[in-house]
């Protein structure tokens, strides 16, 4: 056992002696040691079940005769960061994570470990630590949060960012703008549409790193308990037979993650969080690989922001099992930490209610949920969530209104600035330029919440989940090394077209040139974590990870 390292022989005294100070006793030693990442706090609602998790995962280790360590896991939560300077922190966090996760493991010897965890850089992170590592590990995932209604109408998180605009626009008064702040995050759990942390955790069960149903069984459910039993005696039997996750996971299995984010049309953000985690699994995602598969994966199911439906009701319908059963033929047959193969476990899916999952022959939409649009203001590229877009949005064109901070377009959006036909246009916003690529929904919040329906926004940062719109993020190469959308000016007409892939800035080459040689990259000053952050971090394109 690698644990053997820290406890075997008489050089070991000292080291069992501090062993024992935790509480292990003699025959807990000649057990294999399995850590256990815990990300509970009590200020993310995702991660305050955490801790009831994490004891079940404990249970389901010392029943199946292995001994427990649990270990703290930094999280932030993006809904509370967003709109100020805490957020460049988020999608830095992530590189904190996989540090943190590595540096317990190692520096301890754990012969496995399960890793409990749930929103939007917390999984990423976790699962970049998992590959690094390559040891026995299983992931159990935190779950949705359910959703409550309000006038009739469910309401999740994303209608209370919108009411703001809504409030501003003089469409809801103070005590319905109360109603969405009591009601629109009623529970523990991810928020419940299929933004980020969600999308990640229905991921993390395709890639067949977690149990059957681990993604979508709701937050604080006794199905949600079993499952993290389940998980802690599973990877006992991983250790036992030295199953590590580059035995399960391959490249096809990567290519059925994507699959999978096309046919649910998830979060624009796996486009950074994918590539980083199959980069320490040593294989390569690109851009191209994202929407080739797009163009021929149909869009099956529609989630919020896209519809009224939530998490919950893809559970109801089958979840990831019966999205796999009855899109078959476009994943390939990989291996489980279950010991199963996805095609088995799809075999056994079952709809509770009613089915939200379109069948594959009659899709919501042709294509995917996400497009990779390139052009002269993306030459690398940039992601729009096209299944969020509206038909009447797919191709347009309009005029620049341009911003170089978030706080600045929010300002504008609200004082009634922008227009039917304006495009908002962001910058300085990516990995370097915040730094960190902060999420922007208040910005898009707003738009939708003022009823600007012809009105789009590109930045090269990034949006949350749940953004709905013709939104366009990760505009590659950044501003801030010289990208073309730097060079950007007011009045300048943008043309986007989704279904042909293109976003063009339509100034002459030889007058980009003149703007070009006349730009300076601004100063900001930093210190500290995103500091180093910035001068190490690579573009949207590769994953935003750290070089």
């Amino acid at each position: 056992m690698r644990s053997d390292i820290v406890k075997k022989g008489p050089e070991r005294t000292a080291h069992r002696a501090l062993l024992k100070a935790t509480g292990v006793t003699d025959e807990d030693m000649e057990k294999p040691f399995i850590g256990i990442a815990n990300a509970y706090n009590d200020i993310v609602p995702g991660h305050m079940m955490l801790d009831k998790l994490t004891k079940a995962v404990r249970e389901g280790i010392c029943a199946a005769g292995g001994t427990p360590f649990e270990f703290g896991v930094m999280g932030i939560c993006d809904g509370i960061a967003m709109g100020h300077d805490g957020m460049r922190y988020a999608l830095a966090s992530r590189e904190l994570i996989a540090d943190t996760v590595e540096a317990m493991v190692e520096a301890h010897k754990f012969d496995g470990i399960v890793m409990v965890c749930s929103c939007d850089k917390i999984v990423p992170g976790m699962l970049m630590a998992l590959f690094r590592l390559n040891i026995p590990a299983i992931v159990v995932t935190g779950g949705p949060m359910l959703a409550e209604k309000v006038n009739g109408k469910t309401v999740t998180i994303k209608t209370a960012f919108e009411a703001a605009g809504e409030f501003k626009a003089g469409k809801i008064d103070e005590k319905e703008l109360k109603l969405y702040e009591d009601f629109c995050a009623p529970y523990c759990g991810s928020c419940q549409g299929l933004y980020t942390a969600n999308t990640m955790q229905l991921l993390t069960e395709t890639l067949g790193l977690s149990l059957p149903y681990c993604s979508t069984s709701p937050c604080g459910s006794s199905r949600k308990l079993r499952i993290a039993k389940m998980s802690g005696v599973r990877v006992m039997e991983l250790v036992k037979n030295d199953i590590k996750p580059s035995d399960i996971v391959t490249e096809n299995s990567f290519l059925n993650a994507i699959t999978m984010d096309m046919l649910v049309g998830g979060s624009t953000n796996t486009v950074l969080h994918l590539p980083a985690i199959a980069r320490e699994a040593g294989i390569k995602l690109s851009l191209d690989l994202f929407d080739e598969i797009s163009r021929k994966t149909p869009h099956i199911v529609s989630i919020d922001p896209a519809s009224e439906y939530t998490i919950a009701d893809l559970d109801e319908s089958g979840g990831v099992p019966m999205l796999i059963k009855k899109a078959r033929k476009y994943f390939s047959n990989e291996l489980t930490v279950s010991g199963m193969r996805i095609y088995e476990i799809a075999d056994g899916a079952f709809i509770r209610n009613k089915d939200i999952i379109a069948d594959v022959e009659k899709p919501l939409h042709r294509e995917g949920g996400i497009a990779i649009l390139k052009g002269n203001l993306a030459e690398k590229g940039c992601v729009v969530k096209q299944s969020a877009v509206s038909d009447d949005m797919m191709k347009f064109e309009g005029e620049a209104k341009v911003y170089d901070s978030e706080q600045e377009a929010l300002k504008a959006i609200l004082g009634g600035e922008i227009e039917e036909g304006n495009v908002v246009v962001i910058r300085y916003m990516g990995p370097k330029g915040a730094p960190g690529m902060p999420e922007m929904l208040l910005p898009t919040a707003a738009i939708s919440g003022m009823g600007l329906s012809k009105v789009a926004l590109i930045t090269d940062g990034r949006f949350s989940g749940a953004t709905r719109g013709p939104c366009i993020g990760h505009v590659s190469p950044e501003a801030m090394v010289g990208g073309t959308i730097a060079l950007v000016e007011n009045g300048d007409l943008i043309e986007i077209d989704i279904p042909k892939r293109r976003i063009e800035l339509k100034v002459e080459k030889s007058e980009l040139e003149e703007r070009k040689s006349a730009w300076r990259p601004p100063e900001k000053e930093l210190r500290g974590y995103l500091s180093r952050y910035a001068k190490l971090v690579g573009g949207a394109d590769e994953g935003a990870t750290l070089r």
